[in-house]
């Protein structure tokens, strides 16, 4: 399973959300989107067109999960060095790996990174 996994500010908007995607991952096909549930809504336009389910993820899911990449804003308020990557791996599961690591929207309010379980 291919799993686009988010992190966002409270402003990012749907079309911030799909330009990470994109530039994360381009057209390819992937399974599913993941991102701490009170981001969901902002993501939902973009999983209903991709027609893939939403995972929302609760705090407990990215507190502490190793990512490569940190930013200290994410560390502060989730408790992970990048939300998406975290994100990402938390809902591919165990023994997921980092295709991608984050990318910055160009309004640089969300980020996205792309995980693939190891079940594949």
């Amino acid at each position: 399973m291919i799993v686009a996994g988010f992190g966002g500010r409270a402003a990012a908007t749907p079309a911030a959300y799909a330009d990470a995607l994109d530039s994360a991952w381009g057209t390819q096909a992937i399974d599913a989107l993941a991102a701490p549930a009170d981001r969901c809504a902002a993501l939902a336009p973009l999983a209903e067109t991709l027609g893939v389910p939403l995972l929302a993820l609760p705090p407990e899911a990215l507190v502490g999960r190793a990512t490569p990449t940190h930013s200290a804003t994410s560390l502060a308020w989730r408790g992970a060095g990048s939300v998406a990557e975290a994100a990402a791996l938390a809902a591919a599961g165990p023994g997921a790996r980092l295709l991608r690591l984050r990318h910055i929207a160009a309004d640089r309010t969300a980020t996205c990174a792309i995980a693939r379980s190891s079940e594949i």
